[in-house]
């Protein structure tokens, strides 16, 4: 759950309805915006219990016992320091959740339902299942779309890592990062459809026509870098295959050659790879010179999606400047029909002015 920075239990308060109980305000901090949720100890009780049964472990930090509090039910006023030690140890409870190491109860559904953390998901533990595109926020959502954001950039340092890990020969490990790749895409891909939902909804709830396709953007934009990667993750893994089958002998085969090594290889005669026919031969770089075909490729392949993003970053700047402009426009066409209006009137008082003024000469 990366997008929660921290939890306080800062203050609690007492309810009468539907009868004489205890509230206690949750204060959560997230990446761009923060929330309060109000619960009461029984809530923490059952979060507790479905954590425990979720993941099969309590969580670090034990929750205060009940019978601390069990006669405060037989009493007028409940003690203010019993409540606060109480408070506090709710608060440590939560904060040792989400700053454990293990991440296997904060990721659970139940724990990010108790705080209202809106997720396109379910945890890991819990399965598939999204949330209903209700849910969905103005908020909420574009938190929804910096954790995909994010979850694509994990996709692309496992490709990355497949990479390095098929140059040094390491072809089980490269096909397990591969692997990696392809299951974080698949769930990213089940969330961006309920991210879309979601945003359909917020349409109807009344969201501004700008915002709405700007946001409909951001999910095309998505969709085409899942896409892309789609393509990245299956080419590697044919060409894995491929690889796979040629490399029976020695693992230098494995590894990227260079032009030298080539020529050792092939021998003087071999035929020379095909060049450009107009313009100056390509230049071989620091970054370039180790790889092979397959190499190559891939690193295209990456430079490729890098400009994709930055010109569909550009195109959403163009098309903010070009909402701009029109606004600009309709400002500065109502500004000259005003500027016309008050024209006409200036020439219609400056004619009874001139009736006026000829009417007092003949007084004269």
């Amino acid at each position: 759950m990366t997008a929660i920075q921290a939890v306080f239990i800062r203050a609690y308060e007492e309810r009468t309805t539907p009868k004489p109980h205890t509230v206690y305000r949750i204060d959560i901090q997230a990446n761009v915006r923060s929330w309060q949720m109000w619960r009461r100890y029984s809530e923490f009780d059952d979060l507790h219990t479905e954590l425990v049964k979720a993941t099969g472990s309590p969580p670090p930090c034990s929750l205060p016992p009940k019978h601390k509090f069990s006669m405060l039910s037989f009493r007028s006023q409940p003690d203010a320091k019993m409540l606060e030690e109480r408070r506090q140890a709710l608060e440590e409870y939560l904060r040792a959740i989400v700053s454990a190491k293990e991440d296997k109860w904060r990721e659970t559904f139940e724990f990010k339902e108790f705080l209202g953390v809106p997720i396109g998901k379910q945890g890991g533990v819990s399965g598939g299942g999204t949330l209903a595109p209700s849910q969905f926020t103005s908020a909420t959502w574009l938190d929804e779309h910096a954790e995909l954001q994010a979850k694509l950039r994990d996709v692309w340092a496992d490709i990355n890592k497949r990479d390095a890990l098929s140059d040094r020969g390491d072809v089980s490990a490269a096909h397990k990062s591969n692997v990696g790749a392809k299951s974080k895409l698949a769930g990213v891909l089940a969330r961006i459809g309920a991210l879309g939902k979601g945003l359909q909804e917020l349409g109807l709830g009344g969201m501004s026509e700008g915002e709405l396709q700007r946001r409909t953007d951001m999910v095309a934009r998505l969709q085409d870098d899942c896409e892309k990667l789609s393509k990245v993750v299956s080419v590697a893994r044919h060409s894995s295959a491929r690889a796979t089958s040629s490399t029976s002998g020695s693992t230098a085969f494995a590894r990227a050659a260079t032009e030298t090594d080539r020529e050792a290889l092939l021998g003087s005669a071999a035929p020379k790879p095909a060049r450009r026919v107009f313009g100056a031969p390509p230049q071989e770089t620091e970054s370039t010179r180790p790889l092979d075909n397959t190499g190559l490729l891939n690193m295209q392949q990456t430079q490729i999606h890098q400009q994709d993003n930055q010109l569909s970053q550009l195109t959403t700047i163009l098309q903010r400047q070009r909402h701009l402009g029109e606004a600009i426009s309709s400002e500065i066409a109502l500004q000259i029909e005003m500027l016309d209006d008050l024209s006409g009137e200036v020439d219609r008082v400056g004619d009874k002015l001139h009736t006026t003024s000829k009417q007092m000469n003949k007084l004269s």
